[in-house]
């Protein structure tokens, strides 16, 4: 399936919003227009790149343990979880627009890709819509459990919880194939090489996690 003309979308960073909707249906065609890596065609994209970038953070500040216990302290009630979930979304997003994009840059240069640094962290935002797009199960958290989401122990702590665990999960795997596909496209690498980057980015991150947790700690 191929990307509307730009004739259709005089304006290209505007067409780059409807790129970013299309992925999931016609990853490789989306994925291939990251080979205009020229810094126009770069700015024509950012502003959707840093979108997608802080909607992941977002949900990925959802799933984590600290949004799970974060209004047991009766402070926390009300407009400061929103605001809460901006501020530590923003932080998330760009952390790993720009730490998880240089250890993705890195483990591609590692297998030989000739690729720049901004080219990787654009085709990681954009391997990361489905992330994004399990926000759509906020709503119907909310619906089911309320505020109980944010606290240890509530409504959401049984099979139910489960069920989202799982869904969230496979909103994640959905991801990692598209970054599968999209180093694939960018790189014109066989399967089996486009593999091994993928399992070498995720040892890195892991890695990198656990040297940041040791620190911390």
């Amino acid at each position: 399936m191929s990307i509307p003309a730009d004739r259709a979308h005089p304006d290209e960073a505007r067409a780059w919003w409807q790129r970013a909707l299309l992925l999931p249906q016609a990853p490789r065609a989306v994925f291939a227009e990251l080979r205009d890596d020229t810094r126009e065609a770069a700015e024509d994209r950012q502003d959707t790149i840093a979108a997608v970038a802080f909607f992941v953070g977002v949900a990925l500040t959802l799933v984590s343990s600290q949004a799970g216990s974060f209004a047991d302290d009766p402070a926390r009630a009300g407009i400061v979880i929103p605001v809460w979930l901006f501020i530590a979304g923003l932080f998330v997003g760009l952390v790993n627009y720009w730490l998880a994009g240089g250890v993705f840059y890195l483990a591609l240069g590692r297998l030989g890709a000739k690729g720049s640094y901004r080219q990787a962290r654009h085709l990681l935002a954009l391997a990361a819509v489905p992330l994004a797009l399990s926000l759509v199960l906020l709503p119907v958290r909310l619906a089911l459990y309320g505020g109980d989401i944010f606290r240890s122990g509530g409504a959401d702590s049984g099979s139910g919880a489960h069920a989202f665990t799982v869904l969230e999960g496979g909103f994640g795997l959905w991801s990692l194939a598209l970054l599968a596909i999209g180093i694939r496209v960018l790189n014109h690498w066989s399967w089996t090489r486009t593999m091994a980057a993928v399992v070498l980015f995720a040892a890195l991150v892991v890695v990198a996690d656990l040297a940041l947790n040791l620190l911390g700690g």
